[in-house]
């Protein structure tokens, strides 16, 4: 049966409070700064690669590793964290997340050369896996009417991506007036506010009594460890190389051996039957394909304005300013139009337009003016501000509010899968070439190839079900 959340850590003295009325905005405020902290370290460590492998001479797969083993760790762990969040409450696992990441921070801003600092970036993908879904249960639990969940989760989006759009701008002036470590104290004073909010106006959720399933955890986590050091290293040492079948041998006998487990156990770890369920399965493609080409294009952004352009990090973070500022404001938009549109159509329609918009770049030179590219991918990520909400209320909507922990953690680590395939590609294809413009000319084909393949799976599986599902109500 469930039963009510013990409150998170009480603190001597502490009296657990009664469910109360709570400001919705101080609701969303504490809800938000784990994403936040989570965006901006997507997005600020782009903007200080170059300055990172600088003084801590690090190679380009080192850095792919500073930038993807946060995301490896933090996309493996996040179906088990969904799990946790069930088992012992939605706000005891968020508060322990937030708490990890604030840590692991520290860490990383004191981390003397990159091995220390991958390992603390590792250590941060463990806090992040454990709030992500958690915030996203404890949002649903915390405004149950639909019509004001779909405006808090715009208005959510919109804080998230905020912080991401300003991250590389952020970013760049801190790198460049206190150096790389102040990108990591940035985490620190949000952290406590996250926290003391979470504490103070947050009510604790119900949790179930589920077991976890621990032996297809810990299969997850070693095929995702084995494609990641697939990708990052094969360039460096060869797609042949003994170490590059070992982890091939690795990928594929722990997926079998995961597909086997799950058709056998009690306990899964992916919620199978959800997917049965066309817009389900079609907000999860649209996660992984969509996160893929955003964060693979700013990856490669990043380090195409320095090293190609000869932009400092303060002037990259500048001159991406202009192609990042519309996911706040895209974001605002969703919440004013998805009212009047479905989340299917709006899907369609701004994924084709970032597909096309990407593809657009496919020609880049040096002799590219600015202004073009600054549109293109301004363009683009017009529409990924009306996409991140828009996939992230067809998801809800299509599981229910009994299943927000579980859907959560799929969409969440399959979006994280797309970040990993997504910058690790990138990777492969600027360590290819010698030439910037050529490799990034290359970039911007798969990004715009990936957002045309995520339209037609918004169209094939959430559009046109939304088109039945209203047909049949209206009739």
């Amino acid at each position: 049966m469930p039963r009510a959340e013990s409150q998170a850590v009480p603190l001597p003295g502490e009296v657990t409070p009664a469910r109360r009325e709570v400001p919705p905005g101080l609701r969303l405020t504490a809800l938000a700064t784990g994403f936040v902290m989570a965006a901006l370290d997507v997005t600020v460590v782009n903007v200080a690669g170059s300055a990172i492998q600088e003084q801590l001479h690090a190679s380009l797969p080192e850095l792919t590793w500073i930038v993807d083993g946060y995301v490896l760790v933090f996309s493996s762990l996040l179906l088990l964290a969904g799990g946790l969040a069930n088992r012992l409450g939605a706000k005891n696992v968020y508060l322990w997340g937030m708490a990890v990441f604030f840590v692991a921070s520290l860490g990383c801003a004191l981390a003397p050369n990159a091995v220390v600092l991958i390992v603390a970036r590792l250590l941060q993908g463990v806090g992040a896996a454990l709030f992500m879904p958690s915030s996203l249960s404890l949002l649903v639990f915390s405004f149950p009417e639909k019509r004001q969940r779909t405006r808090m989760l715009g208005l959510w989006s919109a804080i998230v991506a905020t912080s991401a759009g300003l991250g590389p701008t952020v970013g760049g002036l801190l790198v460049s007036a206190f150096g790389w470590q102040s990108i990591f104290v940035l985490n620190l004073p949000i952290g406590i506010i996250g926290i003391l909010l979470t504490r103070r106006f947050i009510d604790a959720s119900e949790t179930r009594a589920t077991k976890l399933a621990v032996p297809g955890h810990v299969l997850w986590i070693v095929a995702l460890a084995a494609l990641s050091f697939a990708l990052i290293e094969g360039p460096r040492l060869g797609w042949g190389a003994g170490g590059m079948v070992i982890s091939y041998v690795v990928l594929v006998v722990a997926a079998v051996a995961l597909l086997v487990l799950e058709r056998r156990a009690d306990n899964l770890v992916m919620p199978w039957s959800l997917f049965g369920r066309p817009s389900f399965a079609g907000a999860n493609l649209v996660g992984f394909l969509f996160n893929l080409a955003l964060y693979g294009s700013m990856f490669m952004l990043s380090l195409y304005l320095q090293h190609a352009r000869g932009a400092s990090p303060f002037q990259a973070g500048l001159e991406l300013l202009p192609m990042t500022i519309w996911f706040p404001l895209a974001n605002v938009v969703y919440s004013r139009i998805s009212a009047r549109f479905s989340n299917g159509a709006l899907l369609t329609v701004f994924l084709l337009v970032a597909g096309i918009a990407s593809l657009t770049m496919v020609e880049v030179s040096s002799a590219t003016p600015y202004w073009v590219l600054a549109v293109a991918v301004g363009l683009a990520n017009i529409g990924a501000g009306i996409i991140s909400p828009g996939m992230t209320a067809a998801l809800v909507d299509a599981a229910g509010p009994e299943h927000a922990n579980a859907a959560g953690s799929v969409l969440n680590a399959n979006r994280q899968i797309g970040t990993l395939v997504g910058i690790a590609a990138m990777s492969v294809v600027l360590g290819a070439t010698s030439d910037w413009n050529r490799g990034a000319a290359l970039c911007f084909a798969a990004i715009g190839v990936a957002y045309l393949a995520a339209a037609a799976g918004a169209w094939l599986l959430i559009a046109r079900t939304e088109h039945r599902e209203a047909a049949v109500a209206a009739a």
